[in-house]
């Protein structure tokens, strides 16, 4: 790689990864390297609509978006009418803390985990109480006005145990405290949503597993009083012809789906063995109701601080990014590695002379 693009790549301070430089390798973004097919055609046919407003009520999206959570199933506990587009998952986010936090309120959130939680609460006027992600299952949620979860967590990667999350939600439910559910990586998972479950606000967005942060469009799912707020806070049109029409297409993709979650789950698997075989690196491991992880990223621990400036600089002498994790709260010896195709993992490994 050149001096130049080095420089270009040592400048970059993106906070939540990724870089858009063609000449970098980006393991800093968990984001599929692979779209699903059809995605430019129907993007392409989408201009048409858009020399017009979309439909409020987006039919096609809703019931795309319900029936790739599970919704529509014969157990599903939720329909199309409970999806409330939002034009990425953050976006879907804020509105859910927006109709449930008032100032002075605490919200629980995780940590280390995703830091837009925080941000979000603190513009609403509220205080975010962090605590460890893997004690946040038994902390009161009858001391907060919103329980916020991640799962698979970010940056660790580690999902929490279906029982014990939905054993969770229920005390939240019983303590009448909303659960906010960031579920962006579920979707390499084969794990069960908790969309429709009372008093449980799922946030979903199209970035990561389909490959297209840049379209944004994500959804949240909620049922009774809470969609209702939800749906009057969201904003009329808050989702583009494109994005709507793209995103229908992308959740009915079924196979590239299956394709994805088995190529990540086999690579992952790779780099795992790889990273835990090396005396320089250690893969994080959680403990129970946590298990490990089953998103499309691997945390490692370096070792120290000034080991991760020597890890960050290996990388971009090879023109490779990765995610710099001392930005999460307690985390000062870490890097996050996204999991990509097996041809870049070959060139992630032998940039650190890692066996295999």
């Amino acid at each position: 790689m050149d001096s130049e693009a080095v420089a270009r790549l040592a400048g970059t301070d993106v906070t939540h990864g990724s870089s858009d430089d063609p000449d970098v390798l980006d393991f800093s973004a968990n984001v599929n390297p692979e779209i699903p097919d059809g995605v430019a055609e129907v993007y392409g046919e989408a201009l048409d609509g858009s020399r017009s407003y979309p439909p409020e009520d987006y039919p096609e999206f809703r019931a795309a978006a319900a029936a790739y959570v599970g919704c529509e199933g014969e157990d599903g506990g939720c329909e199309a009418g409970d999806v409330i587009p939002a034009s990425g998952g953050l976006a879907a986010i804020r509105l859910a803390v927006a109709v449930t936090v008032d100032p002075g309120d605490s919200v629980l959130v995780p940590a280390p985990s995703f830091g837009e939680y925080a941000r979000e609460v603190e513009l609403q006027g509220g205080d975010p109480v962090a605590v460890s992600h893997d004690d946040l299952l038994n902390r009161d949620p009858e001391e907060f006005a919103l329980a916020v979860v991640c799962n698979p967590n970010n940056p660790t990667g580690d999902a929490y145990e279906q029982d014990a999350l939905a054993a969770f939600a229920d005390r939240c439910r019983a303590a009448g405290t909303p659960l906010l559910v960031d579920e962006a990586f579920l979707g390499f998972t084969d794990r069960e949503s908790l969309a429709g479950a009372e008093g449980v606000v799922v946030a979903r967005s199209l970035t990561k597993l389909f490959g297209l942060p840049g379209l944004r469009a994500g959804f949240t799912v909620a049922t009774g009083d809470l969609r209702d707020r939800i749906q009057t806070a969201a904003i009329t049109w808050g989702l583009g012809w494109p994005a709507a029409t793209v995103g229908a297409h992308c959740l009915a993709r079924e196979a590239f789906v299956a394709a994805t979650r088995e190529r990540v789950a086999s690579e992952r698997e790779r780099l795992r063995t790889a990273f835990d075989g090396d005396p320089r690196f250690a893969v994080y491991s959680p403990s129970p109701p946590l298990e490990r992880s089953s998103a499309p990223f691997l945390l490692l621990d370096c070792g120290s601080d000034e080991r991760v400036d020597e890890v960050l600089a290996t990388a971009r002498e090879a023109g490779i990014a990765l995610r710099d994790a001392r930005s999460f709260d307690g985390l000062d010896s870490h890097v996050r590695v996204a999991v990509r195709l097996p041809a870049e993992h070959d060139r992630l490994l032998e940039a650190f002379d890692v066996r295999q």
